[in-house]
């Protein structure tokens, strides 16, 4: 039966061998993004940083372009706007206005004004720097709620070894991520959060798929050295790895390119998490183990081997 890999079926790649290389370009990485969250901070979207939602019906639907360019012009500083449920409903955010409660109301008069007699306005709600504040923070708790969640998983799935490995590759992933949006000017909202949890659970899929298969291996070859174990574990998981990370890859790039300016920050951080995720998997997660003083001695089975020789 025909079958179709990006890697070779038994590649022989010495991931483990270069993990110096590996974990300098990764320390680089950190600190480079924590320079630029330090000098450039995020472009915070209203979520974050207050503002104004108004929900809107149009008499026609495919309006929001026009409606785009006729409020681009009103000097209110960012404004976004996105279609949800019907083609005709439209909900658009507007950032805070300096001066209190009175530029808000003038905003919306600007709003109702330009747009016209043809939007119906259902609904307009204004989002106080105390409600961005909290949402902020929810958003940290949540992204330190899901790391944590995910150490005490591969704890008790694996040993402590494992989940130590598995939390640095995360933060280094999250870290990263946080430093993109930092170079790249992309706003920073709810939906980019929810894109970090996304990358998290995506960078742990891979991670424990190649974590199973060194538990394996050292049930399996008791007697071959630990750095050969490794590789050997990361070079069987490779095809399945890259394979996975290529299809996905596939259906973001369509919803990075034709799927609006509204998705556009989120479909990018999963972009990112996609490369990020499958590298931290395999050159920062697994060799890390090797300074974990990995305790062979636990692991059992029956079916006890020594590496084949080649």
């Amino acid at each position: 039966m025909w079958s179709f890999n990006l890697v070779p079926a038994k590649p022989n790649l010495n991931f483990v061998g270069r993990r110096k290389a590996f974990f300098v370009f990764s320390a680089l990485l950190i600190i480079v993004s924590g320079v630029l969250f330090g000098t450039r901070s995020l472009n915070y979207g209203i979520d974050f940083q207050g503002g104004i939602m108004i929900e809107v019906r149009t008499e026609q639907p495919d309006q929001i372009g026009s409606m785009r360019d006729i409020l681009s012009g009103l000097g209110l500083g960012e404004v976004s706007l996105q279609t949800f449920g019907a083609p005709t409903d439209v909900l658009i955010r507007i950032q805070r206005q300096e001066g209190g409660e009175t530029a808000q109301q003038e905003a919306v008069k600007k709003v109702r004004s330009a747009l016209g007699d043809g939007v119906d306005f259902r609904r307009t709600e204004a989002v106080g720097p105390k409600v961005s504040v909290e949402l902020f923070r929810n958003g940290i708790i949540a992204v330190i709620l899901a790391i944590g969640g995910i150490l005490v998983y591969i704890w008790f799935r694996f040993e402590w070894q494992f989940g130590v490995g598995a939390i640095v590759a995360l933060t280094h992933d999250v870290l990263t991520t946080i430093g993109l949006f930092a170079l790249t000017g992309l706003e920073f909202n709810l939906s980019t959060v929810a894109a970090i949890l996304t990358i998290a659970g995506y960078s742990i899929n891979d991670t424990v798929v190649v974590y199973d298969r060194v538990r394996e291996n050292l049930r399996k070859y008791k007697t071959l050295p630990l750095s050969e174990l490794l590789n050997q574990s990361i070079n069987e998981t490779l095809s399945r790895t890259v394979m996975t990370s290529v299809t996905t890859l596939l259906a973001l790039l369509a919803l990075f390119f034709l799927g609006g300016e509204v998705i556009r920050g989120f479909s990018a951080a999963l972009i990112w998490g996609i490369f990020v995720g499958t590298y931290s998997s395999v050159c920062i997660a697994v060799p890390l183990l090797l300074y974990l003083n990995l305790n062979r001695g636990t692991q059992t089975s029956e079916d006890t081997k020594t590496a084949p020789a080649e």
